[in-house]
C-alpha cells in the first residue's frame, strides 16, 4: 500500500500534544495552575512522548517490509535500519549543541538524555531485535518480550543500587537522574517495541480491505489491553516499590492499550477526511494535521528552544492560564507557518535547475 495518510494525522495529533505540554509547563504561572482544566490538560501532555515513541516503532517496522519487498536482503535491511538508529542518536546531541550556543548553560547540559536520546537507542535495540527473528511472526514475539521484559523490570532498575557507581550521564540513560535526563531506557524504550510490533501487524495489510479489518482488531485489542490495564491499578501493586504514575506496568499496559486505540480512531478520522475532501472538491496535499505530522521532527527541533529558551524568557511562568492557552494556540499557528514555510522553500530548492559546467571555449 502507499503511504498511510492516517499515521502522519496521528503524528499531527502527537505534534499538538507535544507544544501543548511544552507551552503549559514553561510559560503558566505556578498559581494558575490550579484552575480545572490544567491537570486533565497534563495528563494528556503525558501522552505526547509515548506517542511519538510508538509512532516511530510503527514506522521501523513498515519501512523494513518496504525495504523486503525491494528485494534487499534481510541483513541489509537490519543496518540500514540500525543506521537509522544512530542518526536519530546522534542528531540528540546535534539538538543539545543549539541550545547551548543559544541559551547558554553548563557544558554537562550536552549530556543530558532526552527523547532523541532514548529513541535512538531503542530504534537501534528495536532494528537488532528485528534481525534476530527470521519471520514477521517471530521478530513481532521478539519485539513484544522486550517490550514486556523493559515494563516488568522498571521498579527494580529504579530502586537497584547496581548502577549507581557508574557516573551520572550514563546512570540516567537507565533510570531518572535529577537534572540529567527527561526520559530514559526503562519503561519509555518498550513503547517503541510495541509500536514495531503493531507496524508489523500493519504490514502484511496489503489492500484497503484488509488494512480496515487490521485497523478493527488493533481496536479491540486495544480496548481489552487498555480495560485490563485500568482494571489492574485497583489490585495491589507487584512491586512495593512502584509509583502508577511513573514506573508502575499497570500503567504502561493502560498507556499501551490506549495508543494501540488512536490507530483505529486515526484511520477512521482520515477516511472521514478524505471523503469529505472527495466530495468537496478535488485538492492536493492532506490535512494540516497531516502536515504536521510530516514536519514533526522539524517542529520539535525549533519549537523546544523558543518555549524554553533565552527566545520566551521573558513569559517564562508569567502567564494566567487563559493567557497560556492564548499563547499555545498563537504559537501553534506560528510553527504550522513556519514549517510550511519551510517545505516551500525546500520545494523551490529541489526544483531548481542544476547549474551546468560552461562548455570549454573553442580555440
Amino acid at each position: 500500500m502507499s503511504r498511510r495518510s492516517y499515521l502522519d494525522w496521528l503524528r499531527g495529533v502527537a505534534v499538538l500534544i507535544m507544544i501543548e505540554a511544552h507551552t503549559f509547563d514553561s510559560w503558566t504561572r505556578f498559581d494558575a495552575r490550579g484552575h480545572p482544566l490544567y491537570g486533565p490538560l497534563m495528563v494528556l501532555a503525558g501522552f505526547g512522548a509515548p506517542l511519538f515513541l510508538f509512532l516511530a516503532g510503527v514506522a521501523l517496522a513498515l519501512a523494513t517490509g518496504s525495504r523486503q519487498r525491494k528485494g534487499q536482503p534481510d541483513a541489509e535491511v537490519a543496518s540500514l535500519a540500525r543506521r537509522r538508529g544512530w542518526q536519530i542518536f546522534g542528531l540528540a546531541f546535534l539538538f543539545r549543541l543549539q541550545s547551548w550556543l543559544i541559551s547558554g548553560g553548563p557544558f554537562s547540559s550536552l549530556l543530558k538524555v532526552d527523547i532523541l536520546n532514548v529513541m535512538g537507542l531503542s530504534m537501534l535495540l528495536g532494528a537488532v531485535l528485528w534481525g534476530w527473528g527470521r519471520s514477521r511472526l517471530s521478530r513481532g514475539l521478539w519485539l513484544v518480550a522486550a517490550a514486556v521484559a523493559f515494563t516488568m523490570v522498571t521498579p527494580l532498575v529504579r530502586e537497584t543500587g547496581i548502577f549507581s557507581p557508574i557516573p551520572d550521564r550514563l546512570e540516567a540513560y537507565f533510570r531518572p537522574v535529577a537534572g540529567r535526563t527527561t526520559f530514559s531506557m526503562f519503561p519509555w524504550a518498550g513503547f517503541l517495541f510495541v509500536g514495531g510490533a503493531i507496524g508489523l501487524w500493519l504490514d502484511r495489510a496489503r489492500t484497503a480491505a484488509e488494512e480496515r479489518r487490521v485497523n478493527i482488531a488493533l481496536g479491540l485489542a486495544g480496548a481489552a489491553i487498555g480495560f485490563a490495564g485500568y482494571a489492574a491499578s485497583f489490585l495491589p501493586p507487584i512491586y512495593a516499590q512502584s509509583s502508577f504514575w511513573t514506573s508502575s506496568p499497570t500503567f504502561f499496559f493502560l498507556r499501551v492499550g490506549i495508543l494501540m486505540l488512536t490507530l483505529p480512531a486515526a484511520y477512521a478520522w482520515n477516511a472521514m477526511w478524505q471523503g469529505r475532501v472527495r466530495r468537496s472538491a478535488e485538492r492536493e496535499g492532506g490535512s494540516p494535521l497531516q502536515d504536521f505530522g510530516r514536519a514533526s521532527l522539524f517542529v520539535y527541533w525549533v519549537h523546544v528552544e523558543m518555549v524554553y529558551g533565552v527566545v520566551s524568557v521573558g513569559i517564562h511562568k508569567q502567564l494566567s492560564f487563559g493567557g497560556a492557552v492564548a499563547a499555545f494556540a498563537t504559537f501553534t499557528l506560528f510553527l504550522f507557518l513556519v514549517a510550511k514555510a519551510k517545505d516551500r522553500l525546500v520545494g523551490i530548492v529541489s526544483r531548481a535547475p542544476a547549474r551546468r559546467p560552461a562548455a570549454p571555449a573553442e580555440r
